[in-house]
């Protein structure tokens, strides 16, 4: 089973491509996505990242959760059911 994980101050340049590049060192990833503005299209500097399974998704929240991503500490932690 797949789990969903949040990825916050993203750079506001960071693309699907980059968000899930960072994340395809750490495991297999499903999906990536950067929240965008519906009206302007640009990011709002957040994003959500699927990876294959628990280990995956624990193994990136370690590695990377406070990590540094061109020039911002991103927050990964696991995604909340809305």
């Amino acid at each position: 089973m797949s789990t969903k994980l949040y990825v916050g101050n993203l750079p506001w340049t960071f693309s699907n491509n980059q968000l899930q590049d960072t994340f395809k060192k750490h495991g297999n990833v499903v999906s990536a996505k950067v929240v965008t503005d519906k009206e302007t299209g640009k990011s709002k500097g957040f994003g959500f990242v699927e990876m294959e399974n628990d280990n995956d998704a624990g193994n990136a929240v370690k590695a990377l959760n406070g990590s540094e991503v061109s020039g911002r500490k991103i927050v990964v932690a696991a995604a909340k059911e809305s």
